[in-house]
């Protein structure tokens, strides 16, 4: 089993996940905007019957990947979760995203100083956001 632990100078990044957009989230995250990449692979419903648990995953071959981020343009709060990943870790993630809507999704990977995005829409049928 893998356990990562945050270190002691890590402050959860409580303005990112208030951003309402995906711009300004991914400005409170990093600091920096990300180019568009096609070095992630990704693993998501084109419709998700229910919005409240529409899983989806990320893998790269991007080298010195730090982190890794999903955004949901359409949700109340753009950013939907942000995992830092340790050197040596295959940068991989996967999840279950709340989305209020059809929306597009943004990946950000971080790797070797720069960021780079990758972006699909998912159908929802069922919002799962309370709509």
């Amino acid at each position: 089993m893998l356990r990562v632990f945050a270190a002691a100078n890590d402050k959860y990044p409580e303005d990112a996940f208030k951003a309402k957009s995906d711009a300004d989230a991914i400005k409170s995250l990093y600091g920096k905007t990300a180019e568009p990449s096609d070095k992630s692979s990704w693993t998501r419903p084109e419709i998700a019957e229910n919005g409240t648990v529409v899983p989806i995953s990320v893998s790269t071959t991007l080298a010195d990947v730090t982190s890794i981020s999903f955004l949901v343009s359409e949700n109340p709060n753009a950013l939907a979760a942000s995992y830092k990943i340790p050197a040596g870790t295959l940068p991989s993630v996967a999840n279950r995203l709340k989305m209020a809507k059809t929306s597009n999704v943004t990946a950000i990977v971080e790797a070797g100083g720069k960021l780079y995005s990758a972006t699909t829409e998912v159908k929802v049928t069922v919002g799962g956001c309370g709509g």
